[in-house]
């Protein structure tokens, strides 16, 4: 994976379906305009769910609510949370065999009973709290569409039981079965297994309102340009760090960064392992034959190859269809698949939202456009920076080199089913616990060992 240099986001970015059904949010332009405060004990960058439930679990574990202050270069969750494609999608088996080659076997283990967990935990938070957010439990579906991506998943379903790993909740179906249940007439075969779909800007946003009512600062349109000793700070005392901003610096003796794919803007020693990649969702109008009581039974990957893949979540509030895809497949120009390691979200990518649309219509004929009425089909079109990393897990944990500095980032688009447990974890570690309390697999921490591991070429991508 070649790096490159990360700049902030982009000052305009498109605005995702999650964000045009959100626009009455109260603090979407929070402090605005004001000055930033001279001090904070803790200071959170980014304001996506990963620092919005970095901050509401430090306040669960005892941190006053105004010693924390939130820095975001936009609008409040204006980054990947808010332009996904609204999956809470674990993996059950499909990446064993990469994450075993990377990292061995019982990591490969830890990583997806993670994810099984995460799905879990949002389910019973979401739950608990009554959090507004379109949450649908059901179950998904990873459709072969070819016979060469069934072998593979039979392969990786044969290696992850094999190892250990536990199958109970996954279901398979093989030929007019796998049609039957997916409604997809071109599946070769099916696995099912439970996840969920939610309207990710309005969960992240619940997660701010709660924080900030209780006296976070969030301010928005403010990013930081970069984090310094403080001259305040001597070999004595804890280290401090001044946050700088256009509004005025911060001094802060903790600073959290949650900034995904953009973490190496501030952190430049990520810069080798951690890549913006563009990624595209479409919001699709279904017709009758995929209302109403015809609604699709759950979400689904429609797999062609491991690389060659689109996403498929029905919501239950309104129907819409929300359809997933990343930028680069065989059927994309070369030129529209270099585009997506562009780190700008202000564009969409034509070929991709036609391939995307044509690969729906051809699983789901009765949505060809000749067979659409006015105001069915193809509703809107937006885009969002993922942040993938050369070992395919994310970095979580303090940075050695610079005492008081935290991460939480590198989501490989996967956050919906790893943040739910690697945000609460980063706040542990922060609270003074051990990588153990934390539950997370080891090697999603971030150490001096494991980047040295990555500078010698250990690389492989998952999604």
């Amino acid at each position: 994976m070649e790096s490159q240099k990360i700049t902030l986001p982009v000052a305009r970015p498109c605005v995702s379906f999650w964000q045009q059904t959100t626009r009455s949010f109260p603090y979407l332009h929070a402090n605005k305009n004001e000055p930033v405060p001279e001090e904070s004990k803790y200071v959170i960058i980014g304001s996506g769910i990963s620092g919005a439930l970095t901050a509401f679990e430090l306040i669960q574990g005892g941190v006053p609510a105004g010693d924390i202050t939130i820095f975001e270069a936009r609008e409040a969750a204006s980054g990947a949370s808010s332009r996904n494609a609204g999956h809470v999608r674990p993996d059950a088996f499909r990446g064993f065999q990469v994450y075993k080659q990377l990292h061995g076997p019982g990591q490969a283990l830890k990583i997806i009973a993670n994810e099984k967990l995460v799905f879990e935990r949002v389910k019973e938070f979401v739950d608990k709290h009554g959090v507004q957010c379109d949450f649908n439990p059901t179950t998904t579906f990873d459709v072969c569409m070819t016979q060469e991506f069934a072998d593979f998943n039979a392969r990786s379903f044969k290696e992850y039981q094999e190892a250990g790993g536990d199958v109970s909740h996954i279901k398979f179906y093989g030929g007019e079965e796998a049609r039957r249940v997916t409604r997809v007439q071109k599946a070769v075969a099916a696995y099912e297994w439970p996840a969920g779909s939610s309207h990710p800007a309005k969960l992240t946003q619940w997660l701010l309102t709660q924080s900030i009512e209780k006296g976070i600062r969030l301010f928005t349109h403010c990013p930081v340009t970069s984090v310094t000793r403080s001259a305040s700070s001597s070999s004595t005392d804890q280290v401090a760090w001044d946050v700088e901003t256009p509004r005025g610096t911060i001094k802060a003796s903790t600073v959290v960064h949650c900034t995904n794919a953009f973490a190496p803007h501030l952190l430049p020693q990520l810069s080798q392992f951690i890549t913006p990649n563009r990624a595209q969702a479409h919001a699709f109008v279904p017709p009758a034959p995929l209302n109403s009581s015809n609604i699709l039974p759950g979400t689904m990957s429609l797999r062609h190859s491991l690389k060659h893949f689109y996403s498929v979540a029905q919501r239950r509030a309104d129907g819409i269809i929300i359809l997933g895809a990343p930028i680069a497949n065989p059927n994309i120009s070369a030129a529209a698949a270099a585009s997506r390691l562009v780190a700008d979200d202000a564009i969409v990518n034509e070929e991709v939202r036609d391939d995307s649309v044509k690969n729906f219509e051809a699983c789901f004929p009765e949505c060809e456009k000749g067979k659409l009425s006015h105001g069915e089909g193809l509703l809107h079109a937006w885009t969002g920076i993922i942040g993938m990393t050369t070992d395919s897990v994310p970095f979580v944990g303090k940075i050695e080199s610079l005492p008081g500095q935290w991460v939480c980032a590198g989501f490989n688009g996967h956050g919906m089913a790893r943040i739910f447990t690697c945000a609460p974890g980063v706040a542990k570690l922060i609270l003074g616990g051990s990588w153990d309390d934390t539950g997370l697999p080891e090697c999603f921490e971030i150490t001096e060992e494991r980047l040295e591991k990555l500078r010698k070429g250990v690389s492989g991508s998952v999604f």
